[in-house]
């Protein structure tokens, strides 16, 4: 990577994981489907105006927003709702393992031993991070995060094909203009009025929002479809492995949480199978 993209790609991990930590007090006052129909309908009404309308996309979009998005915040967020932030976060670590399997079966990508006995490293440090204390009796939440991670694995590689044909910061735009609306209508259903909660929030609910919607959508996101659009996903996904730094150090020092021992042996064991997965040399028959 050039260096200037290196600065870029490491926004991503920066923005992702301090608004992953701060979005579970923000929980409290704002349903997930309501606050993540908030982070994606702010950047899509602002945006939306200086990118033309991606003709021929339209069901491309709509799928990796179903996909990568709606369905995958909902679970996720959902989930962060049950669980400690620092191990949700940790948990989303499990993506990179997930997105080995999806490549071998949707662009046909033999994982080598490495790869393989870097997934079962990664998935070892998953039962012993699950088995803490103050995972005990939360297995839904678990079990919500890890079907998140796998379908944020899947729309990943689905973005990683439409990048090529849109403008990564048009597709960050045009994805939200899509997950927005089925979000908001979801809280409609499930949560019912959002006025009420509109009204009950407090000022750093809303502030949390503010920062969801102006700044880790669209730069977290935006820097993520640029540096995606040009480059291997194996060069890229390498510094999402910074996301369970920034987030326990986030959940530490700002929601005061006081992480087990076995979360951070079950962070770092996950850390080193997804490592080592991540930095295998490229096999040249799938290049």
């Amino acid at each position: 990577m050039k260096i200037q993209d290196i600065f870029i790609a490491l926004l991503v991990p920066i923005i992702l994981g301090f608004g992953f930590v701060i979005a579970k007090p923000a929980m409290e006052y704002f349903p997930p489907y309501l606050l993540m129909g908030m982070r994606f309908t702010i950047p899509a009404l602002i945006l939306v105006w200086w990118f033309p309308l991606p003709k021929g996309l339209y069901l491309d979009l709509f799928k990796v927003s179903f996909i990568g998005s709606t369905l995958q915040y909902g679970l996720t967020y959902t989930g962060l709702n049950i669980i400690d932030a620092s191990s949700a976060v940790l948990l989303v670590q499990l993506e990179v393992p997930f997105g080995i399997v999806i490549a071998f079966f949707l662009l046909k990508e033999i994982p080598s031993a490495k790869n393989i006995f870097g997934l079962v490293i990664a998935f070892v440090g998953t039962y012993i991070l699950t088995g803490a204390p103050n995972l005990q009796g939360k297995y839904i939440g678990v079990l919500l995060v890890l079907s998140g991670a796998f379908t944020w694995s899947l729309g990943a590689v689905m973005a990683k094909s439409l990048s090529k044909k849109i403008e990564a910061f048009a597709l960050m735009t045009w994805l939200c203009v899509f997950s927005g609306p089925m979000l908001l209508l979801i809280s409609l259903v499930f949560d019912g009025n959002p006025i009420t909660y509109f009204l009950s929030a407090n000022i750093n609910s809303w502030l949390t929002v503010i920062f969801l919607g102006f700044f880790l959508q669209p730069i977290g996101y935006g820097a993520w479809y640029y540096v995606l659009r040009r480059y291997p996903v194996n060069k890229v996904m390498p510094v999402l492995l910074m996301l369970p730094v920034t987030g326990l150090i986030t959940s530490i020092f700002l929601l005061g949480e006081d992480p087990p021992k076995q979360v951070f042996l079950g962070g770092l064991i996950i850390i080193l199978g997804v490592a080592l997965i991540l930095f295998t040399k490229k096999n040249k028959k799938n290049e």
